[in-house]
């Protein structure tokens, strides 16, 4: 049984939050983070820096949680910039700084299998973070529903496209090739899609989640598909943002284009109308609970779960759609903690006054 959605309230922080949260300062070079050295390390190992929650939210709120759970334990905190050989060294240099558990973000699914391979042979625990290791289990993995993400944002589009009277195709942005959570989010999309009555112009597999490479691409279907298409739905709010750039860069008409993540950037988006929606993810959520099974991997003991999921015992949170319709609920609700002058910045308030936010 999956975690309730309300849950996903808690996904989009309040800058007060961030700041009490990164007392310790975040690194992605070779060195540690976070006081390592007590009677307990753990590496929190992140993958790229083209997504800006893992700085801001996910390192910062895991920090803070363990050092709730246990004073005198160490975090190792690194980010492989979309670098898997990288994530290997940092894995490998956090074990010989002692970490007895891994939680793994892997940039690549399918090679972190030899870092989990490695660090079982060492007796090292392993948590799957966000992202599965796809081809040899760890001991747990603590992640987001991506295939309902994938189906949610997909369905919501379409939704709209229909209620409106669109008429045209659709492009479908994905995530990176080597993420197997992409591979899950991109299975939702097409069960959203596929049957939906529009047609699938184009599809796209984005390198790295890279927002330039999804806003190249998107560029060369609008010259391709002039003024047919009417939607795009992209995986996260990166390449989301690199198709509406892709658009404005034409002078053409921005069509109703998806996002996930909910990042201060898209939430402004959503605002302004150049981005129909994105997902409210529970991260502060999912980096505790991240944090409270290393706790329990640590300590000798068995984190519970809830599902399993690449033969890897899971828990999974499920997510909220997030569109001009909600956004003042989930977002600035009496659940909700991110504050309007975060969002509703200069450009932006006049559409807050719009939608009630002030």
């Amino acid at each position: 049984m999956r975690r309730p959605v309300r849950l996903a309230l808690t996904g989009i922080l309040a800058v007060g939050t961030l700041v009490s949260c990164a007392e310790e300062p975040a690194t992605t070079g070779s060195g540690g983070a976070g006081g390592v050295g007590g009677v307990g390390k753990v590496a929190f190992l992140m993958p790229d820096l083209a997504s800006t929650r893992y700085e801001q939210y996910d390192a910062p709120l895991f920090k803070k949680r363990m050092r709730a759970l246990c004073q005198e334990c160490g975090v190792i905190y690194q980010n492989a910039d979309s670098d898997a050989s990288l994530q290997q060294q940092q894995a490998n240099s956090a074990m010989a700084q002692g970490a007895k558990v891994i939680v793994l973000d892997p940039v690549d699914s399918d090679s972190a299998s030899t870092i989990v391979q490695m660090a079982h042979s060492q007796g090292v625990k392993v948590i799957a973070y966000d992202r599965p290791v796809s081809k040899k289990p760890a001991d747990f993995y603590v992640s987001f529903d991506n295939e309902a993400i994938g189906e949610s944002i997909g369905r919501s589009l379409v939704d709209h496209l229909r209620e409106t009277g669109a008429k045209g195709g659709l492009l479908q942005v994905n995530g990176s090739p080597t993420d197997a959570a992409a591979g899950l989010i991109k299975k939702g999309i097409h069960k959203a899609v596929d049957d939906s009555g529009f047609d699938l112009l184009a599809e796209y597999d984005t390198p790295d989640w890279s927002p330039e490479k999804a806003q190249q691409w998107v560029s060369g279907q609008i010259a391709q598909y002039p003024g047919r298409i009417a939607g795009v739905v992209a995986a996260n709010d990166g390449t989301g943002g690199g198709a509406i750039a892709a658009f404005k860069g034409a002078e053409v008409k921005v069509p109703p284009v998806t996002g996930n993540d909910a990042e201060l950037a898209a939430v402004q988006r959503v605002v302004s109308g150049d981005q129909y929606n994105t997902i409210s993810k529970p991260i502060k959520t999912v980096a505790e609970a991240a944090a409270e099974a290393a706790h329990q991997l640590m300590e000798g003991e068995t984190p519970e779960a809830d599902s399993t999921l690449f033969d890897t015992p899971s828990q999974l949170f499920e997510p909220t759609v997030v569109t001009r319709e909600n956004l003042k609920e989930v977002v600035f609700g009496p659940d909700g903690v991110l504050k309007a002058e975060d969002v509703c910045t200069r450009p932006y308030v006049d559409d807050c006054r719009r939608l009630g936010i002030e």
